[in-house]
C-alpha cells in the first residue's frame, strides 16, 4: 500500500508542477477560482505525501513546503507565468492542512489498529 500512496503523491506533485508551469491554456479550470483550484490540489498534495511518508512528519512537511515554494519561484523562467506571494501562502498553508489531515488519519489507524490487538 505505501508504494502505491507514493507513486500517487508523486504523480500528484508531477501534474501539479505541469499545471503550474506548462503551457496556461492545458491547466486544468473549475468554479473553485484560482484560490480554491490551488487550495484543493496542495490539500490533496499534503495528505498524499503525508499518508506516503507518515514515518517521517516533519521531513515530509518540510519537502512539501519546499517544493510548494520551489514551483512558485520556477513561474518566474516560465513564459506567461508569474509567481505570485499570496499563491505561494494559500499553497503552503493547504499542503498543511493535507498534512495535518493524513496525521489524524494515521492517529485513528494507529488507534484503531491497538484496539484490536
Amino acid at each position: 500500500m505505501t508504494i502505491i500512496l507514493r507513486l500517487f503523491a508523486w504523480g500528484l506533485a508531477a501534474a501539479i508542477a505541469y499545471a503550474t508551469l506548462g503551457p496556461a491554456t492545458q491547466r486544468p479550470h473549475s468554479n473553485l477560482g484560482q484560490n480554491g483550484e490551488h487550495a484543493f490540489a496542495f490539500v490533496l498534495l499534503g495528505l498524499a505525501f503525508g499518508l506516503a511518508y507518515a514515518r517521517a512528519p516533519r521531513l515530509t512537511a518540510v519537502l512539501v513546503i519546499v517544493y510548494t515554494g520551489l514551483v512558485e519561484v520556477l513561474q518566474f523562467l516560465a513564459p506567461g507565468r508569474h509567481a505570485r506571494l499570496s499563491d505561494f501562502v494559500v499553497d503552503a498553508l493547504a499542503a498543511c492542512v493535507g498534512l495535518v489531515g493524513a496525521l489524524a488519519i494515521d492517529w485513528v489507524i494507529g488507534r484503531t489498529r491497538r484496539s484490536a490487538a
